[in-house]
């Protein structure tokens, strides 16, 4: 349920962000739009349906296409139907945002996201915010807000590697433009994409490639960067299993444990030397054998522990 309200959240803070740097720059909309398709992981899908990325094709497609399971639409119809299967463990409050948040999107006019943009999607991201808060003043510290946490957390990692990953190798148009204004503008709207940009500023002042990398992979405090999350899931993760910090009891927690001591003990100089987008392409592999893990660990069933309960039913 919190994976997908995240995603929903991400993926209009990208088209918001977008919008802005679209009146910021002239460029061919392709150049433009096309990024926020591969952010999502679906261009292949994008390409076959719509062709070319536009303005309005990427915009139906990341916000109201409901065949698109990564779209705004999308997802919060399945955090929906989560938070209805798991009605009994969270707060009414929690119950209604939901809803509303989804009212929202699904009322709207196709027309109304193409003609106030702006407005809408930053409404989009407002819902979001209000869910997390009412998350947080209504539920009760236990096993269910933890499990919710450690999968906003990993949504949340995953997103910010893409953008980061995207940035180097697609949003800028040509190699010419590094360290000229328009590069500035460029990463100025990837900080605003994770929302980071104040905080940047107030700890980095002048924009720097990499600083920026440094501060959204590897800041312990901002609670965007790829380290914070990390940390975050893994005390989730392990306040739901009882396991001692240190140690693992299971598949889930040894994955995410590694993961999260490699970024740990890593220094930005190691990471851009050996290549940022090998260490992000690295780090979402990686990520997905978490992923995997957890659902191995507490979705998937075990024929073998059935059998053995039915054995000692026959009994």
């Amino acid at each position: 349920m919190n994976r997908y309200l995240e995603r929903a959240e991400n993926v209009a803070r990208f088209i918001h962000t977008n919008l802005h740097l679209v009146l910021d720059q002239a460029a061919p909309a392709g150049e433009q739009w096309g990024p926020l398709v591969l952010v999502s992981g679906d261009h292949e899908d994008f390409a076959r349906r719509y062709g070319a990325p536009t303005r309005e094709g990427v915009i139906e497609f990341l916000t109201f296409d409901p065949e698109n399971p990564n779209s705004i639409l999308s997802c919060l119809s399945h955090a929906r139907e989560n938070a209805r299967s798991a009605r009994e463990l969270i707060s009414s409050e929690m119950w209604e945002q939901i809803n509303r948040f989804y009212l929202l999107v699904r009322g709207a006019s196709r027309e109304r996201a193409l003609e106030t943009p702006h407005d809408f999607f930053t409404e989009i991201k407002m819902a979001s915010h209000l869910y997390s808060g009412v998350a947080h003043a209504t539920m009760s510290r236990v096993e269910g807000w933890h499990f919710g946490r450690l999968g906003e957390f990993l949504e949340r990692v995953d997103k910010t590697s893409r953008i980061l990953d995207v940035k180097y190798f697609i949003l800028l148009p040509d190699p010419a433009d590094v360290g000229t204004p328009v590069d500035n503008v460029q990463w100025a709207a990837l900080l605003r994409s994770a929302s980071a940009f104040e905080m940047y500023r107030k700890r980095f002042g002048l924009i720097a490639p990499e600083r920026i990398a440094d501060f959204l992979i590897l800041d312990r405090q901002f609670p965007r960067a790829i380290l914070h999350c990390l940390i975050g899931a893994d005390e989730s993760l392990r306040t739901v299993t009882g396991s001692a910090a240190g140690t693992f009891a299971n598949e889930a927690e040894q994955e995410l444990g590694r993961l999260r001591a490699a970024l740990s003990y890593a220094q930005i100089e190691e990471v851009i030397s050996g290549g940022l987008h090998e260490f992000l392409d690295h780090l979402q592999s990686r990520l997905n054998h978490v992923d995997n893990a957890v659902f191995s660990t507490f979705f998937a069933l075990r024929p073998a522990v059935r059998a053995q309960v039915l054995n000692q039913e026959q009994r």
